[in-house]
């Protein structure tokens, strides 16, 4: 599924903040084993940076042309979730 994702070229980069041990990242760490490899396979242009800080709250953000960001929040979501919130959010 992942490896069909190919994100515009409005979409300029992504963040994705977690925490490394937090139940709430879990899913996040989820997503980032399954599907990372084969999102930045079909965007190998697109900046994907993982921020992962202690106690932090997982969330994306994304920012598109003219500096425009937007941001969803990932707590408690599973990989599955996680994926469909970025492709919602990149759209």
């Amino acid at each position: 599924m992942a490896a069909a994702v190919r994100f515009g070229q409005h979409l300029k980069e992504l963040r994705i903040h977690l925490c490394q041990k937090s139940s709430a990242s879990k899913g996040v760490r989820d997503f980032i084993e399954k599907y990372y490899v084969d999102i930045k396979k079909s965007n190998q242009q697109l900046p994907i940076l993982i921020r992962e800080c202690s106690g932090v709250k997982p969330k994306v953000y994304a920012r598109f042309e003219m500096g425009k960001e937007s941001s969803v929040p990932l707590s408690d979501m599973n990989s599955e979730r996680v994926l469909e919130s970025i492709n919602n959010l990149a759209k």
